[in-house]
């Protein structure tokens, strides 16, 4: 069994080496413009769009969805800084030359991928109440966390770490209820 140092840094290897592949999508113009797209779409955009057509379409029905979701976000958000300032991870274009930015970034540091977190919170919150908003939710969500590697901003476990931060505040929302 390998030592702690070296399974670390076999994952840190592994987490460069899968950003640096997926970064490469930069260099095909399609792809670059959907992933700067979604990924602009998930600053909170497409969210805040969501909950607006939500209310539009289901009136009062959709005020306690939407309030649930606008106070999960609030404490991701929480989360997401404080774990950030506690950890300081360079993003990866930072940390590696040969990783290319596709966007300018929202903060300084890395981890967890805040995007993906609210993506992830977000989807599970909203189709707990509209299951129907699947087919177009989570291909979304699951875009946004793509984008987040693919434009440089966040290593693979980034994203995952953001992905099971965001499912535990919606699912631990659901217990306070």
């Amino acid at each position: 069994m390998p030592a702690p140092e070296g399974a670390l840094a076999t994952l840190l290897r592994w987490d460069e080496r899968a950003c640096v592949r997926l970064n490469r999508a930069l260099r095909y113009r399609a792809l670059f413009y959907l992933f700067r797209a979604v990924s602009r779409l998930g600053d909170g955009l497409f969210w805040g769009a969501l909950m607006l057509a939500l209310l539009v379409c289901d009136g009062m029905a959709a005020a306690f969805p939407v309030l649930h979701m606008v106070a999960v976000a609030g404490a991701a958000t929480l989360v997401y800084r404080a774990l950030k300032q506690g950890t300081r991870r360079l993003r990866p274009f930072e940390a590696h030359a040969h990783i290319a930015a596709g966007i300018a970034p929202l903060d300084r540091c890395s981890f967890p991928s805040g995007h993906t977190l609210h993506a992830v919170a977000f989807t599970t919150i909203a189709l707990s109440y509209y299951p129907a908003l699947a087919p177009l939710l989570l291909p979304f969500a699951f875009l946004v966390a793509a984008s987040r590697i693919v434009l440089g901003m966040h290593y693979p476990t980034d994203v995952a770490a953001g992905a099971l931060l965001g499912a535990a505040l919606a699912l631990a929302s659901f217990a306070l209820l």
